[in-house]
């Protein structure tokens, strides 16, 4: 059990923005005005009273329930990662091709869209059943992610999309895409990023008792990734972090009576307490990434060399020259060929869905759902 408190998250989202205050050089009325809303917030009784313990599930059931509504048009996180893997698999063969964690055959479609021969691999029974309507031309097969149904280097190009979030561990998972990988072959992720796990945007759902549980999630920071790919033989070659936009201008009027008073409403779970700061999740929501997205290669020699024989640079190299680097200055993206380079330097049945904590911000250049 989680003990989670609309308070709690309210004066979480206060500390994010005032330390981005300090951090970024905010003025005094910046600051000032955090500290007065935190102490109203302190002051506000009847936000303590709604507070609850929720409980977690893995992810074959919750994704049992969240199957039948899973590709509901809205889905930020869609917007964000799609994209971004449709620019990597663009530039690359057709050839073999596995969707790993394939849920419902969202890449797939894209997949064999672009010619690729594709087999799918997920967890959930009922996520397949749905994959294999929507890509008729694919194959589809249950399996783990650290056990893949798939021969030893027989894969060109293995995806995995918006699942890395609910393993405890990267490292088996990396390796097991690696083991199925040809030589030379391409892995891409995409995954919701640190910062949006870090702000409770965690899949949530009404259990069938009644009570409030979440998937199970874990988050991972920038380096577990890179850590958990080097280890497995593969070498990065793009990293992007598409980020969020301010959903309404600074001159926003206060909050919906109405939604304020749902807010306290005991009854309903999850909350959005963000309804009550919308200026300090704005301040603290702003330039953050929605989604983390990465393009790895497997070496097509022995690991740790790179194709001369020589060591591969150290993640904590200084030598400029082997880097080649061409990131944006907002250091939000990055590619390159040598590990040297540094990402911008600087349910059971009878389960029903429920949304998540409200984002105050939307995805750039996409819709705005929260959960």
């Amino acid at each position: 059990m989680v003990y989670e408190s609309p308070l709690a998250y309210a004066l979480g989202i206060e500390g994010i923005a005032l330390l981005r205050a300090l951090a970024d050089g905010g003025g005094r009325d910046a600051v000032e005005s955090r500290v007065a809303e935190i102490r109203r917030l302190l002051d506000d009784d009847s936000l303590t009273r709604v507070a609850a313990d929720v409980g977690r599930v893995d992810t074959v059931t919750g994704y049992r329930q969240w199957s039948r509504d899973y590709d509901e048009p809205g889905n930020p996180a869609f917007d964000v990662d799609e994209p971004v893997i449709a620019d990597i698999v663009d530039g690359l063969p057709a050839g073999d091709a596995l969707d790993a964690a394939c849920g419902t055959g969202r890449i797939s479609r894209l997949l064999a869209d672009r010619g690729h021969r594709v087999l799918g691999v997920d967890s959930s029974a009922e996520m397949l059943v749905r994959a294999r309507t929507r890509v008729p031309e694919a194959t589809f097969q249950p399996g783990d992610l650290t056990a893949l149904p798939v021969p030893a280097s027989t894969t060109d190009l293995v995806v995995c999309a918006l699942a890395l979030t609910h393993v405890r561990d990267l490292a088996p998972v990396l390796a097991e895409f690696a083991r199925v990988l040809r030589p030379g072959g391409h892995v891409v992720l995409s995954d919701m990023h640190p910062e949006t796990v870090l702000r409770g945007w965690i899949p949530s759902l009404g259990g069938p008792d009644g009570r409030p549980v979440r998937v199970t999630s874990h988050r991972h920071s920038i380096g577990d990734y890179v850590r958990a790919a080097v280890s497995a033989g593969l070498r990065p070659l793009r990293c992007e972090e598409p980020v969020l936009e301010p959903l309404v201008a600074s001159a926003e009027p206060p909050p919906d009576p109405a939604v304020v008073e749902a807010l306290h409403d005991p009854s309903v779970w999850p909350w959005s307490p963000s309804v009550l700061v919308p200026q300090a999740a704005r301040a603290a929501d702003a330039g953050v990434p929605a989604g983390l997205i990465w393009h790895f290669q497997l070496s097509t020699h022995a690991a740790g060399e790179d194709g001369g024989g020589r060591p591969w640079p150290s993640m904590a190299s200084n030598d400029t020259e082997t880097r080649t680097e061409t990131g944006r200055t907002s250091g939000r993206s990055w590619s390159g060929p040598a590990l040297g380079i540094r990402a911008g330097g600087a349910e059971a049945a009878g389960f029903e869905p429920a949304r998540g904590f409200e984002p105050s911000t939307r995805l750039a250049g996409g819709r705005h759902k929260p959960g």
